[in-house]
């Protein structure tokens, strides 16, 4: 397949001068096998969360970018991410979510690892009875296992294990809300949810790190979370999104409230924050309860976007909770036709990539300058190797 190669000059000028990204970067399925490369698998993507295992022993396959991965929670409790292939011949491990009671068997030839990736078992490998050989090197072929990294109950990753440490990376946001880094509970079945949507994954980001669009996609929210009460969140190469100065906590019929996390500074009071972890998580927090959507690229044009719900204790009103995961669901779902809308006007051809306000669009533009940064290098060092 011949490989589209984008102009990006005019998206890293200045944001009074800058254009967007090319229409290739939402339509074009070689400029997203490139992204695929520079953007998701050497930085540190999100690729579920902790709460999709909650028990030793939990198994959950999941094809991540063309990739088959199982997130599993070890014997020990630790959240761990490999390749789901044997490997033996490279057959798929586990082909649903389940729990794990003994070991993990490959369904073609019995090979068996235990949950922490080590090959225990490899039957008639030396010949019917023999169950060893001495080119068989147990210790040499257990499973492949993916960086990983947990934090704010997501599961993070860096499949080409070339990126810095998480917390290196991702310094500048760790101490911004490191009054959250607390132990979060999942609000449970009714507290996750997923949104298909027809558009590339980046313009998911776009829309949520910008609240220009507030007054006429979400008239509800800004009935009282008005566009003015809104301050832009940028850290170059990191994230960037928006806060409000206030934000309205959800009461029940009777006046009741989610409980608060604890220590919170007084500026929680009323703020909460919205911030895109570059490349594609999605992250909210408030005063009593946080989110992490984390997006899902399906090729070019369509996304799945995997919503999750969290709160400061595990015993809050379920009532309460299936509220709040509709009011959401409401506000996210609002954002669907202009995501898509946006993904069919990339398919008109004289597009250039758009302009942006250089007073409401920063943070979108950031994100734009962050791919292209991302892209540019990745492609130097390309020809540098050649």
């Amino acid at each position: 397949m011949d490989h589209t190669v984008t102009d990006l000059s005019a998206v890293r000028l200045p944001i009074s001068e800058a254009n967007g990204l090319p229409n290739a970067h939402y339509t074009d399925a070689s400029v997203f096998t490139e992204e695929k490369q520079a953007l998701l698998f050497d930085t540190w993507s999100g690729l579920a969360v902790a709460a999709d295992v909650p028990v030793a022993g939990d198994a959950v396959p999941i094809t991540f970018l063309g990739m088959p991965l199982l997130l599993v929670r070890d014997r020990k409790g630790m959240v761990r991410v490999f390749q789901n292939i044997c490997r033996h011949r490279g057959m798929i491990l586990v082909e649903e979510p389940r729990k794990i009671e003994g070991a993990i068997r490959c369904p073609y030839h019995s090979w068996c690892y235990a949950t922490d990736g080590r090959l225990i078992s490899t039957p008639h490998v030396g010949g019917p009875g023999q169950n060893a050989h001495e080119g068989i090197d147990r210790d040499l072929l257990g499973l492949i296992e993916v960086r990983s990294h947990i934090w704010m109950d997501v599961v993070w990753i860096n499949v080409s294990g070339t990126a810095p440490d998480f917390e290196t990376a991702n310094a500048a946001l760790l101490e911004r809300w490191q009054e959250f880094d607390v132990p979060l509970h999942h609000g449970g079945s009714q507290s996750r949810f997923t949104l298909e949507v027809n558009c590339n994954w980046k313009l998911a980001v776009e829309n949520y790190c910008e609240s220009y669009h507030l007054p006429w996609v979400h008239p509800g929210l800004n009935s009282y979370s008005r566009l003015e009460d809104h301050y832009h969140i940028e850290e170059k190469e990191q994230y960037s999104g928006q806060g409000t100065l206030v934000y309205r906590q959800l009461k029940g019929e009777n006046g009741e409230v989610f409980p608060d996390f604890d220590g919170l500074s007084s500026k929680w009071d009323t703020a909460a924050e919205y911030i895109t972890a570059f490349p594609n998580v999605l992250l909210g927090v408030h005063r009593d309860h946080t989110f992490a959507i984390i997006l899902q690229p399906d090729g070019p044009e369509r996304t799945l976007e995997h919503v999750h719900l969290y709160y400061a204790t595990a015993d809050t009103s379920e009532k309460l909770r299936q509220s709040n995961a509709e009011l959401w669901k409401t506000v996210f779902a609002e954002d669907v036709f202009v995501v898509e809308g946006m993904q069919r006007g990339r398919h008109a051809v004289s597009f250039d990539g758009g302009r942006f306000s250089p007073v409401m669009d920063s943070p979108t533009h950031l994100f734009h300058d962050w791919v292209a940064g991302r892209l540019q290098a990745s492609r130097a060092h390309t020809n540098a190797a050649e």
